[in-house]
Order: C-alpha cells, then structure tokens, then sequence
C-alpha cells in the first residue's frame, strides 16, 4: 500500500498550487488482489475541490479498464493558530545507538536457536532490498517473540539524499516507510501461534502535521488496538528527532493466518 499511495501522490501534488502543503491521504485497494504488476497503471487525477484555504484531489488507478485504487488527498494553506497540542515523543535510544536490520538479521542468523526455528523467514528478510534505513527500538530476542505486545518501534529514514525540495515530495516517501511493517504489528502477539497465509492492506490513511525530512531519522511509533474477523487496525505516529509529531497514520488489513506447526516430534 505505501509504495501505491508514494505513486499516486506525484501526481496529487503537482494538481495543486505550490504554496498548498498536504494535510492528509486515505487510500484503498479495491481489489485485494492489488493490480497486476505486469501491465502499466493508468492515473487519472480529479480536481474534486479548490478553496480559498483547502483543496482537495482524488486519484483513480486503472488496470485493464478497471479501478484497482483510489486515493484522496486534502492540502491546505499554511495558517498559523494558537491552538496546539501534541502526545509526548516515546524515550529511546537514538539511532546512533541501534543496529540496523542487516546487522540483526546477520547476527539472528548466527544464532543457531533462531536459524533452526526461523530459516525461511530469516533468510527472506535478509533477502530483501527495502530503500529505507531501520533500525529498530528493543528488538526482540526469541524468548520476547512467544509473548510480543501488538507494539513496535523503529527509526528509519530513506536511503540517501532527498534535500530540502519540495515537501510533497517528502511527504510520498513517508507514504511509503509507513506502510513497513506496519500491518505485522497486528500480528506480533500471535506469529508462534499462527503463520501468516494471506496479509494485505486494505485502506490507509495518513494526516501531515509538521514540516520533517523524510532522508533525516525519524521514530516509528506503531501499535494495533484491535484484530479480528480476519481483519487487524494499526496506528502509527512518524516523530521528529525533535520530539515533534510529524505523521499520525492508520491502516487496516486482511490478515488471514493457518496454525504455526509445532518442531516438537512429542
């Protein structure tokens, strides 16, 4: 979903004027199948509203004639209000102080409890190559992954340099480290009870509260208040090193799991 609402965001921003700055995306797949990645998107973008201080532009994706994915996003007239609050940024260490996710899947995979119960998994993860820079908060050991919370926490910022340039821009690669890991939260108090069959996201919606970079560090808050019906909600909260809320987001997804089979021969 993150890589599909950074896409349709492109074209968003440049239907708007240059002083507007995005205020919030909600997007959604209609079919859970996601599109078909050998055939070419077609994005047709509605000038739905221009006001005076809000504007709003919606997005259709279409494959084969037919819309796989919509996205609406509202922008907004920088005005200043005395009128503000915020919740606390979390205390953790900072990033300097954190291993990346290739220097702990490296070292998970010399840990030869977690190699024997994880192979697949593990070698998956060490396989993939995600543009994004993370290094997670507390990260479990395997004795904290059979009793996990439906929390987690990372810094992460994107691979290489993005400038200062304009803040849509920054805003479409937020769209897309938002949607990392973020619906597996809902899965943390279940993965050694369950395996995954089928997980995809279904909306996601995103609201922009300040100014950030999306190449500087930032602290990924996320938590899932709620799982069920083969559905889970997440939450996330993109912080400034600042201490400044940057981005609260939200994403519902199908979660569709089968029992995790046991290594016991008992």
């Amino acid at each position: 979903m993150g890589r599909a609402v950074a896409v349709a965001a492109i074209p968003l921003g440049t239907s708007v004027a240059s002083w507007s700055r995005a205020c919030s995306t909600s997007s959604r797949w209609m079919r859970i199948s996601s599109g078909d990645p050998k055939v070419p998107v077609l994005y047709q973008v509605e000038r739905t509203r221009t006001g005076s201080s809000f504007s709003v532009r919606s997005v259709k994706a279409v494959q084969h004639g037919k819309p796989i994915f919509i996205c609406q996003a509202s922008f907004q007239q920088a005005q200043p209000s005395p009128l503000q609050h915020q919740f606390s940024m979390p205390t953790v260490p900072p990033p300097e102080e954190l291993l990346d996710s290739e220097a702990l899947i490296d070292q998970y995979l010399r840990d030869p409890n977690l190699q024997k119960r994880y192979p697949v998994l593990l070698n998956r993860i060490a396989a993939q190559e995600v543009p994004i820079e993370i290094k997670p908060v507390n990260p479990p050991t395997l004795s904290q992954l059979q009793r996990m919370e439906p929390k987690q926490m990372f810094w992460v910022r994107a691979q290489g340099y993005i400038g200062e340039g304009d803040m849509k821009m920054h805003c479409c690669v937020a769209a897309y480290i938002s949607d990392y890991a973020f619906l597996g939260t809902a899965m943390l108090p279940h993965q050694c009870q369950h395996k995954v069959h089928f997980m995809v996201s279904l909306d996601h919606s995103m609201w922009f509260h300040a100014p950030f970079r999306a190449d500087h560090w930032m602290l990924y808050e996320c938590e899932s208040p709620w799982a069920g019906g083969s559905r889970g909600l997440v939450h996330g909260r993109l912080w400034r090193r600042d201490g400044v809320l940057a981005v609260t987001c939200a994403q519902e997804g199908v979660i569709r799991v089968k029992p995790q089979v046991s290594d016991s021969k008992l």
